[in-house]
């Protein structure tokens, strides 16, 4: 009982977190479709939520720093993220849909940016709250709290819908983010934790800056993640494993919430759907976990993501049987069919959650056996953050799929990409011996050589690829990526290679790679195909030096 008590604020929040999250991810995207915005559309929006994941480790270093005596390290930062996040739900009611989807879009990029906060916030805290013989039972009792928000903002909210109208379930949702906030935060007593490191740091930094600290930590995590995913063939294996979908994802995102849409449920079968799936997600959750322990974590997560493309397919199949292809508009009448295929949408729905439960806490767990003790940290927060982009792109390009092929096509594509991450999975193995100084310095030549080549590739691309119609769209998505890997890449060099001609140009080329992001927004032109090729010919040229150097700075232990 003083276990659940001291945790009970982390539990909450998870609740809350969830129950935000999972309301948009489905409640919001089923409302969208309702209103008839397309599946490439929703996809988007979907993607951007868990973008701000995806760089939350880049929030580490503020949370770290600025801190407020009156309320508390970590307690001043869920509060005032907790405020934002209320308003800018209540803000949205005031937005039109769908005629203002970029705004209500760029409002929960805000608020997105704050959950994130709030998350590192509440990551400290938890691991202050636990002791080392209580993080088991912790863990569990967190994820659990994670199961009933997704019930809450999935099925709840939807539920809720259907008698209260929509535009009051964004009250009802910032009211349960204010109830943790005045029930919890405000209430709570946060633990003084000052180590003799920190008295040092803190005597040491007493005369420099707060955003000069930020800076030096940011540097700091740069350059300690680097060298913890190349040290070993493990850790470099997990880079690549986060960065791409843990198994099939569609029927975990915002393609389910079209389906239901254009098969005519109404908000309370849709609500159920999504409540029933959270329970049996949750069940699969505490089953899975417990399985990995006995049998081994790698066995068990290369069944269970296996697994999870078999309700995918299958649903594909289906939906190519009963002749549903694409999609169509959700006020256009009576489906043929639809009992069948809604019925066929809950089997698939269900299975697939369970499935996907079973990987879910094993996936983190893995992630752990490869981690460096000494930088723990850092480099898990890492791999949590490229498992968030890999959600984020692949919410992208399956709404974009689904109106360039369909949705039995794209259900079985989704099938087939879940199961990359397979032939990754034997190499995520703990290093057993210390590996040659020599291996990370060929992987950082590697990587950057691999990265050179992709920005390469989007010379031709930008040229021809309209002609691939609607696929374009899914292409310039791992164009994205490659980018963004492109750009962290850069700026990790950029901290830990001698300063030079070359480490100066390293971070204005990294923000160079991040804004053409903003291409998805303008029309193309001749002048923007010419920006954005010079762009990625130049990035493809220093990424050629850095394939070319020899990366000794590797090879040494950091200070």
């Amino acid at each position: 009982m003083k276990l659940l008590f001291d945790l009970l604020p982390v539990i909450l929040f998870f609740v809350g977190f969830k129950l935000y999250g999972i309301f948009a991810a489905t409640a919001i995207a089923f409302h969208l479709r309702k209103l008839g915005v397309g599946p490439a559309e929703i996809g988007a929006f979907v993607g951007s939520f868990y973008l701000p994941w995806a760089f939350k480790w880049a929030f580490g270093p503020l949370v770290d720093v600025f801190r407020s005596k009156r309320f508390g390290h970590r307690r001043a930062w869920i509060m005032g993220a907790q405020l934002v996040m209320a308003a800018t739900l209540a803000v949205l009611v005031l937005v039109k849909l769908p005629d203002q989807l970029w705004l209500f879009t760029a409002i929960l990029l805000v608020h997105n940016t704050f959950a994130a906060i709030q998350d590192v916030a509440i990551d400290g805290l938890a691991c202050n709250s636990l002791t080392e013989d209580e993080r088991g039972l912790g863990n569990g009792l967190m994820f659990a709290g994670a199961a009933l928000g997704q019930a809450l903002g999935g099925g709840g909210v939807l539920l809720l819908s259907a008698y209260t109208g929509f535009s009051f379930t964004f009250f009802f949702v910032a009211m349960a983010i204010l109830a943790v906030t005045c029930l919890v935060v405000l209430p709570m007593k946060e633990a003084v934790v000052q180590t003799a490191v920190q008295t040092v740091v803190q005597a040491t930094l007493a005369q420099t800056s707060a955003m000069r600290r930020v800076g030096g930590e940011m540097r700091a995590f740069a350059v300690e993640a680097f060298r913890a995913f190349l040290a070993t063939r493990g850790a470099f294996a997990g880079v690549a494993f986060n960065l791409l979908p843990a198994g099939a994802m569609t029927l975990g995102l915002a393609t389910r919430s079209s389906l239901t849409a254009e098969l005519g449920f109404s908000e309370s079968q849709a609500g159920q759907l999504e409540l029933w799936s959270n329970v049996i997600a949750a069940g699969g959750m505490i089953l899975g976990g417990w399985l990995s322990d006995r049998l081994g974590r790698r066995l068990t997560l290369f069944t269970y993501i296996a697994l999870m493309s078999l309700p995918v397919a299958w649903l594909g199949w289906k939906l190519q049987q009963l002749g549903y292809v694409m999609p169509r508009d959700p006020g256009s009448g009576a489906v043929a069919g639809a009992p069948a295929l809604a019925a066929a949408l809950w089997v698939a729905s269900l299975v697939f959650q369970f499935f996907m439960g079973l990987m879910y806490g094993t996936r983190s767990a893995i992630m752990m056996d490869v981690t460096n003790p000494k930088v723990a940290g850092t480099q898990f927060t890492a791999y949590m953050a490229m498992a968030n982009l890999a959600i984020a792109y692949s919410a992208t390009w399956h709404g974009l799929s689904a109106e360039a092929l369909g949705y039995p096509k794209t259900l079985f594509i989704d099938a087939c990409v879940g199961l990359l991450s397979l032939l990754i999975l034997p190499l995520i193995t703990p290093s057993k011996a210390a590996e040659k100084p020599q291996a990370a310095s060929g992987r950082a030549r590697w990587l950057a050589g691999f990265l050179g080549l992709a920005c390469l590739a989007w010379l031709p691309f930008a040229q021809w690829g309209s002609a691939m119609g609607k696929m374009a769209g899914v292409m310039e998505t791992f164009f994205t990526l490659f980018f963004i890997g492109s750009s962290v890449l850069m700026l990790a060099a950029a901290a830990l290679l001698p300063r030079s001609p070359l480490t100066r140009a390293l971070p204005w080329m990294a923000l160079a790679l991040v804004l053409m992001y903003a291409r998805r927004f303008v029309d193309p032109s001749l002048a923007e195909q010419l920006i954005t090729s010079g762009v990625a010919l130049s990035a493809a040229g220093l990424l050629w030096v850095l394939a070319r150097h020899p990366w000794k700075e590797l090879e040494t232990a950091p200070d």
